[in-house]
């Protein structure tokens, strides 16, 4: 007799052991651990102005950016499903922290963190990781446009040089600074913003491979030693001794909803992060389902180091992937230098404007909209401009979380319509003389008192009820043969539906027989007790030829007696 239990158990353990770091990560870093150390320094340079500035963007300061960077890009490494990928602070999670630092504190940020982190855990244990691949593309688009937008929105304050009120959303915080400074404009930060963004784009366009927001910040922070700017603040040098210091159970179901969304947000981007990571590649695949496990087990550690949660970050994996790594060791190595460089440049980096780092994320922004992609959804169908515009909307105004369940429901709902739509019912000629199945005689009787009706497509919720009004219209016949040979799918509804079409017919006076229905079909029906007494009286047949053959001999008693 075999121990359920042992089975249950080992089957676990398998599970749990092929989402661990293995062998084949060992041979990838010994491919070429040369360019992966170059890929790494490269990666390091391009994150360590964004990182300080998302580090402040979400509320939690710049020190709080460099130690998610550095702890989260070195645990989601090492145990994440891709080779590629670079975790970090992202302009997409600043969005969710902010109204969470807000309602919550500090500390509610990092337990908000911890228990994302448990949760992706979890998700990866049940093998979420690969829905992802069935998130629309018009919800994807508008989301990384409403997010590139709050984004630029969450940048006034410091662009403006004036604190942000306290208000629900991102958009009324921004209106806020921009009434203030109309009464009492202060140009340097305003200046110094907009050049540094313009910089960065301008310059980008000429040279793509160099470093042109570490560039920016250089020449910023020098300028600011004339300029009346504020600068970032005193960082710690280096990374600040793990403390548990935060961890609360009092109020933790307050926090749950805000972990969920956290923990959808990372899940979210990453994956698509390591997607869009393997389609600029030949010969690499992620595997999903470890990827949560490294971005969970990321977010687990981060808070007890001050950091805020961590995901993917899309710009920083796709300049590992152009600067030619090829193993995980290229994000070890960017996590490891962005360590040093602040411990050994902590007093510099401090005098960093906060307008700078603005007009870097300003830059971003501006970066994150692929244009071409969205007018291109906007022009394809309906729906797809009505989900994209709809995401977009509900993130701006209200919040991402929102924004993607939003637009997955409309998503849903113009996919339900489709396919009812591609439902049909359909009167059709029963097989005539020139077929060679009738007489001309029983073709005439087919004519006059036999109609077949042919189902085509899914008999399901949303379309059953149309069935029913055609149906319910068929007049001066006495038998009528419902074809079902074409159903591809039937539900409870459309089960109950053709159920009542028939109680309607026969009311009327109409005989009713079925043809060509599947056996998967008819095993639904027998479940519920649909068409019970067809099957008792030799109606339901295997062949339309066969049903009409039987109706001929209906009718023909009928008009016998």
């Amino acid at each position: 007799m075999v121990d359920v239990s042992s089975v249950s158990l080992a089957g676990l353990r398998d599970r749990g052991v092929a989402l661990l770091p293995g062998r084949e990560d060992w041979q990838a870093v010994r491919r070429d651990p040369r360019r992966d150390l170059v890929a790494g320094v490269t990666v390091a340079v391009v994150a360590l102005p964004l990182a300080l500035a998302f580090g402040v963007s979400s509320g939690m300061g710049a020190s709080a950016g460099i130690v998610t960077a550095v702890v989260a890009g070195i645990v989601a490494a090492v145990f994440g499903g891709s080779n590629l990928q670079v975790s970090g602070p992202t302009g997409a999670m600043t969005v969710v922290l902010v109204p969470i630092i807000h309602d919550f504190g500090r500390d509610g940020v990092l337990m908000v963190g911890l228990l994302a982190g448990i949760m992706l855990l979890i998700a990866a244990g049940l093998g979420l990781g690969k829905l992802v691949r069935y998130l629309p593309i018009p919800v994807i688009e508008g989301f990384t446009v409403g997010i590139a937008v709050v984004i630029g929105l969450q940048q006034v304050p410091a662009m403006f040089g004036i604190d942000g009120g306290e208000f629900e959303h991102t958009w009324q915080v921004a209106l806020d600074v921009v009434r203030r400074w109309l009464g009492q404009p202060q140009w340097a930060p305003v200046v110094m913003a907009v050049l540094v963004a313009a910089f960065i784009l301008a310059a980008q366009r000429w040279r793509p491979a160099v470093p042109w927001s570490l560039v920016a910040i250089v020449l910023a922070t020098v300028a600011g030693l004339w300029s009346p700017v504020e600068g970032i603040g005193e960082l710690p040098p280096g990374l600040p001794a793990p403390s548990a210091g935060f961890v609360s159970l009092s109020g933790l179901t307050a926090l749950v909803p805000a972990a969920a969304a956290v923990a959808a947000l990372s899940a979210l981007e990453s994956l698509l992060c390591a997607t869009v990571a393997d389609s600029m590649t030949v010969d690499e695949s992620h595997d999903p389902d470890r990827e949560l496990i490294g971005q969970g087990l990321a977010n687990l550690a981060v808070p007890f180091f001050g950091g805020v949660p961590a995901t993917a970050a899309i710009a920083r994996t796709a300049v590992n992937v152009r600067a030619g790594a090829r193993s995980k060791l290229a994000a070890v190595t960017h996590a490891v230098v962005l360590l040093v460089i602040v411990s050994a440049l902590a007093g510099l980096v401090s005098h960093i404007p906060l307008a700078a780092l603005a007009g870097v994320l300003l830059a971003t922004c501006v970066r994150m909209i692929e244009v071409a992609s969205v007018l291109a959804l906007l022009r394809s169908t309906r729906g797809d401009a009505v989900v994209l515009v709809l995401t977009f909307v509900v993130t701006v105004v209200f919040d991402l979380v929102d924004a993607v369940i939003a637009g997955l429901l409309v998503s849903i709902l113009y996919a339900l319509r489709q396919v009812a739509r591609s439902a049909v019912i359909e009167r059709v000629e029963p097989f005539g003389p020139a077929r060679g199945m009738h007489s001309e005689e029983e073709h005439e009787l087919l004519k006059k008192h036999i109609v077949v009706y042919r189902f085509d497509g899914p008999l399901f919720f949303a379309a059953a009820h149309r069935f029913l009004l055609e149906l319910s219209e068929v007049a001066d016949v006495r038998v009528v043969v419902l074809r079902m040979s074409r159903v591809t799918t039937i539900d409870a509804t459309g089960a109950k539906v053709l159920d009542e079409v028939i109680s309607r017919l026969e009311r009327r006076g109409k005989v009713v027989m079925i043809s060509g229905i599947s056996p998967e079909h008819a095993e639904i029906l027998a479940r519920l007790g649909v068409a019970d007494h067809l099957r008792r009286d030799d109606r339901i047949h295997s062949t339309t030829p066969e049903a009409i053959s039987r109706a001929l001999e209906l009718v023909a008693e009928h008009a016998a007696t």
